[in-house]
């Protein structure tokens, strides 16, 4: 598996708005925020704010790759291995990406990202 990076951290917070004031006056630019969740940066690492009723993902850290084919391959390797997977699930910016849980439950993200 050819990971670029770990590049980003996803965490609960109880109100999105007080949480993005609070981690852009440590600094960090926001990049998107909808109503039960928002993604800000710093440089290249993320931080996903999630809110309570966010039902898509729980807490997790996302490892990028910058080709898909490589992200699919880690897919089909990581089910293979037995290891539970969620479906590859598109996002509407145009990445990709699929989720599990590491021997201890802890959540991690494999995520396609495009290079721009």
């Amino acid at each position: 598996m050819n990971l670029k990076r770990l590049g980003h951290v996803a965490i609960c917070v109880n109100d999105i708005d007080l949480s993005v004031a609070f981690y852009q006056n440590l600094g960090m630019d926001l990049v998107w925020k909808d109503a039960d969740w928002a993604y800000l940066k710093a440089g290249e690492d993320g931080l996903a704010l999630l809110s309570p009723g966010y039902d898509q993902a729980g807490p997790h850290f996302g490892f990028v790759f910058s080709d898909r084919t490589e992200m699919e391959s880690a897919y089909h390797s990581l089910k293979a291995q037995g290891i539970p997977v969620t479906t590859i699930h598109e996002h509407r910016d145009g990445t990709a990406s699929f989720y599990g849980r590491d021997l201890d439950g802890n959540g991690f993200e494999y995520l396609y990202e495009p290079i721009k």
